[in-house]
């Protein structure tokens, strides 16, 4: 087993796998915009969804969002297009977690699935007053993939960190 990546406070640890949600959408009329396309908000609406899902499942708390990064459009979608929408934890610190958040539009012929979007999502543990909370759980980062991820999340932590002592 790979190295246990978690703060000393967690009482245990989950592996990626434990909170990966899998979410497939039909885009419909109320969907999409006047360019019959899918409206970009409301495409944020199902990852913002989707990524408080994983980071519930691994938790076990409530949760919100604090913040997206790396939020690119590299493709749109239709009416009547699937739209596939993978999340997973990506890492753990005192608070918060990171949640990697994946969108394919896929093929009804064949099954393909386009990359349309990918964001990262960071979504801090709360109590009933909205206070944040310790995350209970550490994670296992157990294959290659899984350690990259791990150390991308520190990166774009520390330039979260980096933008608000600037002022953005």
């Amino acid at each position: 087993m790979g190295k246990v990546f978690h703060v000393d406070h967690q009482i245990a640890n989950k592996n990626v796998e434990d909170s990966i949600t899998e979410w497939t959408r039909v885009v419909r009329y109320s969907d999409i915009n006047s360019e019959d396309r899918l409206f970009g908000g409301t495409l944020m609406s199902w990852l913002d969804e989707v990524a408080g899902i994983v980071a519930t499942r691994h938790s076990g708390n409530p949760v919100t969002t604090a913040a997206i990064d790396n939020m690119q459009f590299k493709q749109g979608a239709k009416l009547d297009d699937i739209i596939v929408i993978i999340g997973k934890i990506t890492h753990v610190g005192k608070t918060s977690m990171e949640v990697r958040v994946d969108t394919y539009v896929e093929d009804r012929r064949n099954g393909m699935r386009h990359v349309m979007n990918r964001a990262y999502f960071t979504e801090v543990c709360i109590d009933d007053d909205n206070t944040p909370v310790l995350v209970p759980y550490g994670l296992n980062v157990r294959t290659e993939n899984e350690k990259a991820e791990w150390e991308g999340a520190e990166k774009r932590r520390e330039l979260r960190r980096q933008r608000r002592m600037e002022g953005f």
